[in-house]
């Protein structure tokens, strides 16, 4: 890593949920989960709602050891919070004040579509790039066709060509999806509806982590 890098990761991202609030940070923390993304849809929320949820996840991670928790899109909020990470997207590195998030010291993730895409984030040096979507997902409409499983492979292999940046995959990763995601190659699986969605989440948390546990062990 160069001076021009974004902050590397403390661990390895592995299991990496996507939550709406910060309560589900907080539970998702107690489960044993240690990457998690805050992602709030600004239409749902007031401006001061989702200041208050930010400062809550901040501070839950913050009272965690190894914690990594992440901001989506709300990177201003991410800063006056102290956050440990934002997630963002290629529409946003047009307006976000990338220098001043370097010079914080907070890890950015990147989301990527296409090896365009790819070699735009690339460039910038984040903490990981995400790679999606990997299959279908009816929770947000994607202009883009999914990735699946080969193309994530080669995308993923050619990003350990430069520099190592982690890889996280999304996009449509269920449980049952994991194990063939993780054999990509890549260093973290981000699910959403997985949990979240589940019966039994905390279940559903524990066993994502033990796939991911899993993949690392057998590497």
């Amino acid at each position: 890593m160069n001076a021009t890098s974004f902050a590397p990761l403390t661990g390895r991202i592995g299991f990496y949920p996507v939550v709406p609030t910060a309560e589900w940070v907080e539970r998702l923390l107690a489960w044993g989960v240690r990457s998690i993304q805050l992602r709030i849809k600004a239409t749902d929320h007031s401006p001061g709602e989702i200041a208050a949820q930010v400062r809550a996840a901040v501070s839950a991670g913050n009272k965690v050891p190894g914690a990594q928790v992440f901001i989506n899109d709300h990177w201003q909020l991410a800063l006056t919070a102290n956050a440990y990470g934002v997630h963002l997207g290629q529409e946003d590195l047009d307006t976000a004040d990338l220098a001043a998030l370097h010079n914080a010291g907070m890890r950015l993730g990147l989301s990527t579509h296409t090896p365009a895409e790819l070699a735009r984030a690339h460039a910038v040096q984040p903490s990981y790039l995400a790679i999606g979507p990997i299959y279908p997902t009816t929770l947000k409409v994607m202009p883009y066709e999914p990735v699946g499983l080969e193309r994530l492979a080669t995308w993923a292999k050619q990003v350990t060509l430069y520099p190592k940046i982690p890889v996280v995959a999304i996009g449509g990763i269920s449980l049952a999806r994991m194990p063939g995601v993780l054999a990509c190659g890549v260093d973290g699986v981000a699910v959403v509806s997985a949990v979240t969605l589940a019966s039994d989440p905390q279940q559903a948390a524990l066993e994502g982590l033990r796939l991911a546990i899993f993949s690392r062990q057998s590497v």
